[in-house]
């Protein structure tokens, strides 16, 4: 039992996050998010609009610590918008809502306080764009007759990318692949998951989407690019502001946004891929 406990103390802290919560509550993620996307398709959406809420009311906290004020609830009432106007009216409404919202903010914010205007108004578009806008493709996977499998598919993608990073960087990880962003991140980490995420999203896109191998195969890789990027973005953001964490609602995640950072970068380029192969009838 003592070697077990030590064990895990050494994964945890070479990993720097606890290995058993973090399992724990990445189950009842996936439990809640395939209940309802299966069932309720609305409640995913409100699941959705209420992670996202979360996630702009920790990036506006920490925006505060870095010594940078936005309106909070102003980019709530933006963030909303776009996920209503996305989920009634597709990429199309999702776009105009984008650009509708981020000058009434801009404008709103001028008139309140001119102070900082560039920083502020910046760090605020960078808000509702990171947040609600990305956020918005995972909608538009879920809107759709084969929502559920579209999801799914997300889901797959983006577990394997991080579990098996994880792991392989805990097991073999000896040389960082961005040093100055996220010591944590090994070249051993990306090349895990590269293998992983592309045998799984070859399989889900077989079984689930009933598309070719060699398409779910090409896709793996591009969701190991585009979720690495996604959490070294927001490592980026948090070592700016000089934070560890965006919150601590998720036991060994952190913040919501620590936990959907590789969502937020994956959703758009999933979403996009299933629109081309749909085009081309590949």
């Amino acid at each position: 039992m003592d070697d077990l406990h030590s064990l895990n103390d050494a994964i945890n802290k070479k990993a720097g996050r606890k290995l058993l919560p973090s399992i724990i509550v990445s189950l009842g993620i996936l439990g809640v998010v395939f209940s309802s996307v299966y069932y309720i398709p609305i409640a995913f959406g409100v699941l959705v609009w209420l992670a996202v809420m979360i996630a702009i009311r920790e990036l506006v906290h920490a925006y505060k610590l870095g010594g940078i004020e936005v309106p909070e609830l102003a980019i709530q009432i933006a963030g909303t918008a776009l996920l209503v106007s996305t989920w009634y009216g597709k990429v199309s409404s999702l776009a105009v809502a984008t650009a509708i919202a981020i000058p009434n903010v801009l404008v709103f914010m001028l008139f309140k306080n001119p102070k900082d205007f560039v920083r502020r108004g910046a760090s605020a578009a960078f808000a509702i764009f990171y947040l609600p806008f990305l956020a918005g493709f995972i909608l538009l996977l879920a809107h759709h007759e084969s929502g559920a499998a579209r999801i799914l598919t997300l889901v797959v993608l983006v577990t394997c990318n991080d579990t098996f990073a994880y792991f392989s960087g805990v097991l073999f990880g000896k040389h960082p692949l961005a040093p100055h962003i996220s010591p944590k991140k090994t070249w051993e980490g990306f090349a895990g998951s590269i293998i992983a995420t592309t045998i799984g999203s070859a399989l889900v896109f077989h079984l689930a989407l009933h598309k070719s191998f060699w398409i779910g195969a090409l896709i793996g890789v591009m969701a190991v690019v585009t979720g690495t990027c996604g959490d070294l973005i927001e490592s980026a953001v948090k070592r700016d502001l000089s934070i560890k964490d965006m919150g601590a609602i998720l036991p060994g995640h952190g913040g919501i946004l620590d936990r959907i950072d590789s969502v937020l970068f994956t959703g758009p380029a999933v979403w996009f891929v299933l629109e081309v192969i749909k085009h081309f009838s590949l």
